[in-house]
């Protein structure tokens, strides 16, 4: 009974949210905090619900069900927990950065920002419990609706025009090939249900897993697969918190865990390997992997730069999965962690020097290291966990995927994910390199530079995520220890 109320008030508390937002908009002071103060409940409850919870498997009643097998209902999973762990403590973070953003800049419509932020949050907690196909089809759709007015908050034209190609992609990828595989699913198997090693093997073949698993690969397009990514970067249009919801607290963490949590429960690692029907994704994922890394080293614009990054490192959590082994899929969960803190330090340290020198593209960065020194400091710490360096985080999440890759006893796949570690070195530390030492054409005295961090509001969050990047590589194991049973891991 503890369980059901928790997880039904994680749910519902961010709802409380969008209201306040809207009750207390003459006074923004009192609606911001009233928002954090949701913030940090929502995140106090998924807290209990992990301690209450541990890492059993705990099949909660039905919300409400719409026909025998068809229904709402929440499953508490280590896998799932840990997704609602990062999306709701990461969001404390992103709304206190929101908030410093967005007055610093003096945007408007705040309350409309803040109130569907949390509409997003309430769906993305959604996803994370979800017990079956049904519900999480429903809360993905429901995050699609609610961040579309986040995407398209400026009102310009190109903010139109990136939101009309966000909500197009994700909604006709989700109902041409998503649904097409709950249906597909529902009508062979009788049942919707996520169930660890999946509920597909006795009904589906080798040809037909290949066509299924198209299905979901393809239909849930928050992953941003080759060829549905470009509305990835057609959303970097919309402010720079916003952008951080996309990339590592919300849309497309909950896009490449919808994939994970599906070739987990309804697939089967196992039956994924006997069928080799994930092999051509493999390959896409390598593909993707690769492209989107050669584009991001072409981008000038930081925040395009950076979105190329995320349909690339997304696709690493895609081939973990894919390789279809246990330690390969739990270094898929894993990069879901890593890639949170490591990306959001680095789009908040983006907005950050917009909001200080008003500057977006890197080409015009030249010297701004000295003149903000914490900020891309920020930005280097979380640079080296993308990258994958040692005392990061990201490099236990990259060393657990290469051994997937060797254990699957694929060479080139092991190249690639070499490969494009070297290519995040060049197009991230360049950035690095041009804020603290190269100098502008008149020459600096560094004598004479003059600090201009951008407000504080905007500073202790990508510090804060920076750090956590860091207490993640000293605390991965007991990440580790928590996700293993999902995945069948023995450590041997």
């Amino acid at each position: 009974m503890v369980l059901i109320l928790l997880t039904y008030a994680a749910i519902l508390v961010p709802l409380l949210g969008f209201g306040l937002n809207y009750l207390f908009s003459p006074n923004p002071n009192l609606r911001d905090v009233s928002t954090l103060i949701v913030a940090c409940i929502t995140f106090l409850l998924v807290i209990l619900i992990t301690f209450y919870n541990g890492s059993n498997s705990t099949e909660l009643p039905a919300l409400f069900t719409v026909m025998d097998g068809l229904d709402v209902r929440f499953h508490l999973e280590p896998l799932g927990l840990v997704f609602a762990l990062i999306a709701s403590g990461l969001w404390i973070l992103t709304h206190i950065y929101g908030v410093g953003y967005m007055r610093a800049n003096s945007e408007k419509n705040q309350t409309r920002f803040f109130a569907f932020f949390c509409l997003a949050i309430s769906a993305t907690l959604g996803i994370a419990f979800s017990a079956n196909l049904f519900s999480l089809f429903i809360f993905y759709e429901m995050l699609t609706l609610s961040t579309f007015p986040l995407v398209a908050h400026k009102g310009t034209s190109d903010a139109i025009r990136g939101s009309r190609i966000y909500l197009g992609i994700l909604i006709s990828t989700s109902v041409v090939f998503f649904l097409s595989g709950i249906i597909w699913v529902f009508t062979t198997v009788g049942t919707l249900d996520f169930r660890l090693g999946g509920i597909i093997h006795s009904y589906f073949g080798d040809f037909s897993t290949i066509l299924l698993l198209m299905l979901f690969a393809f239909g849930v397009g928050k992953a941003a697969l080759f060829p549905f990514h470009s509305w990835l970067p057609s959303a970097m249009v919309a402010p720079t918190p916003v952008s951080a919801l996309l990339h590592a607290v919300a849309v497309v963490k909950a896009g490449v865990f919808s994939i994970l949590k599906i070739g987990v429960y309804i697939f089967g690692i196992d039956h994924l390997a006997t069928t080799e029907a994930s092999n051509w994704l493999i390959w896409l994922a390598a593909f993707t992997i690769l492209f989107a890394s050669t584009v991001a080293i072409s981008k000038d614009n930081l925040k395009a730069r950076l979105a190329y990054s995320t349909v690339s490192q997304l696709s690493y959590i895609i081939l973990g999965l894919a390789l279809a082994t246990a330690i390969g899929a739990l270094g898929a969960a894993l990069h879901i962690v890593m890639h949170a803190f490591g990306k959001i330090t680095l789009f908040m340290t983006a907005g950050s020097i917009y909001v200080a020198t008003k500057k977006t593209e890197i080409s015009d960065m030249v010297g701004l290291g000295r003149i903000m020194p914490i900020t891309f400091f920020a930005f280097f710490v979380g640079s080296l966990s993308i990258i994958g360096i040692p005392l990061l985080g990201g490099a236990w999440s990259k060393w657990y995927l290469l051994e997937g890759a060797v254990d699957a006893d694929l060479l080139l796949i092991i190249i690639v994910l070499l490969i494009s570690s070297l290519m995040n070195v060049y197009y991230l530390l360049s950035v690095i390199g041009r804020g603290f030492f190269l100098k502008n054409g008149g020459g600096d005295d560094k004598s004479k530079v003059v600090i201009k961090e951008a407000p504080i509001l905007c500073l202790i969050p990508p510090i804060a995520t920076a750090a956590g990047s860091i207490l993640l590589f000293f605390f991965a194991g007991r990440i580790i220890n928590y996700l293993s049973p999902v995945f069948n891991y023995t450590g041997v």
